[in-house]
């Protein structure tokens, strides 16, 4: 697997920094990252962090858009202007900014949770109440999975 998977809790020390997964650094490494691109999630108690996949990604979606249009404005700033690059330091550690442990709630420990591309740094409760809406989410999109066909419409149904 080459992206971020799993989920890790890591405490934070007094001076603010916290270790960041060997799993995610070793991601981190393959694409030649030398620090932790982050910036808030942009509807979530929540930090989304990764590398040059997650820049890549953020500047395709950003393409779809007119620039200088409002959702580009709007947009770029929330993955630009509101994000940092933390160095990684050689024990694999960053310091977390104040103004994302306001936004995520952190104080003591930070969970990292694996997202594939990217990954998010959460105050663990508040990952927790997430990861449970989601799978309520997702039994309900199963549910609905079955009612669908890739054949076609159900005999009785046009498909309309």
């Amino acid at each position: 697997m080459d992206g971020f998977v799993a989920t890790y809790i890591n405490r934070l020390d007094a001076k603010g920094r916290v270790s960041v997964p060997a799993a995610f650094r070793a991601v981190l490494s393959r694409e030649g990252q030398e620090g932790l691109y982050c910036y808030p999630a942009l509807d979530l108690p929540a930090i989304d962090a990764g590398g040059a996949r997650l820049q890549q990604a953020i500047g395709e979606q950003l393409a779809d858009f007119e620039t200088f249009s409002e959702d580009y404005e709007t947009l770029s700033t929330a993955f630009y202007a509101d994000s940092r690059v933390l160095k990684i330091d050689q024990d694999g550690r960053i310091m977390l900014p104040e103004e994302f442990r306001e936004v995520t709630g952190i104080t003591d420990a930070a969970l990292f949770a694996g997202q594939g591309l990217k990954f998010q740094i959460w105050e663990e409760a508040r990952f927790r109440e997430r990861q449970k809406a989601a799978r309520e989410h997702l039994r309900s999109l199963k549910l609905s999975l079955g009612r669908k066909s890739k054949r076609g419409p159900a005999a009785g149904e046009t498909g309309a």
